[in-house]
């Protein structure tokens, strides 16, 4: 059975925007999937609390799946683009409960990681993800520098990888670094003063690539504690690549040496 909400105060509308604030996404344990195929790509295995609608949504849609799924609420259009976090809503969304992962769980079990050091750039963040989720990394792991895993446009950049991978943010830095050293795992930073090319590294041995901020590039504590430092060849005359892109060029090399 659906809920019509025609007023802003009403309880669901004041959770959801509740919900868009970090520090109370972070206490509840739930995060806002926005649009049809984000909402859709959600497992079995995830916990949704609510679907919620625009009218104007529900009146073109079926929802009947949704309303055997989890509670679902009806918002007043009006109502509903004012809790978007998109220019042009597609007038559903979803409160699903956030999986948390104990890192030293992941790095245990498998032997290809991506850890960001203070990477701020939502799009770069989604992108890293969906990049790790193709070619086959078993986690993500992001400093407590990072920005938030949770917002609205790191998520829609995962496009629904988010649902796909170990993902562990908040990390402090000597953490990682302390369970990639525990379980034998290289870790491999990406940096200018690379004394290698991503070809001449053994990526077949259990490894993680590391991946710095967009402007300062990996700490100089981070870059000490790496067994190597990587420079991805760069004949041409720009000087650095996007965080995303080097982190998708070491993927893929990763990838195919561990393919020959």
């Amino acid at each position: 059975m659906s809920i019509y909400v025609e007023s802003f105060k009403n309880r669901i509308v004041k959770e959801i925007k509740q919900i868009q604030i970090k520090k109370h996404r972070w206490e509840k344990k739930v995060f806002i999937a926005e649009g049809l195929n984000f909402v859709d790509e959600i497992p079995e295995s995830y916990h949704v609390e609510a679907f919620v609608f625009s009218k104007t949504f529900a009146e073109k849609n079926d929802i009947d799946f949704y309303e055997k799924k989890a509670p679902v609420y009806i918002l007043k259009n009006e109502i509903f683009i004012s809790l978007s976090d998109t220019k042009t809503p597609q007038g559903i969304m979803a409160v699903v409960g956030e999986k948390r992962y104990n890192p030293e769980d992941i790095v245990k079990r498998g032997d290809f990681f991506i850890v960001c050091e203070e990477v701020k750039d939502p799009g770069n963040l989604g992108t890293i993800i969906r990049t790790a989720d193709a070619f086959g990394a078993k986690g993500v792991f992001l400093t407590k520098d990072c920005v938030d895993l949770y917002s609205g446009k790191v998520l829609r950049s995962t496009m629904g990888s988010v649902f796909h991978i170990p993902i562990v943010q908040g990390l402090e830095k000597t953490r990682i670094m302390e369970l990639l050293k525990k379980y034998n795992v290289s870790p491999i930073g990406a940096h200018l003063s690379g004394k290698k090319t991503p070809d001449k590294l053994d990526l077949k041995k259990p490894c993680a690539i590391l991946i710095g901020n967009e402007t300062k590039g990996l700490s100089d504590e981070i870059s000490s504690l790496c067994e190597e430092l990587v420079k991805i060849p760069m004949p041409g005359k720009a000087e650095s690549l996007n965080a995303s892109v080097a982190a998708a060029v070491l993927m893929y090399e990763t990838l195919r040496q561990r393919r020959l």
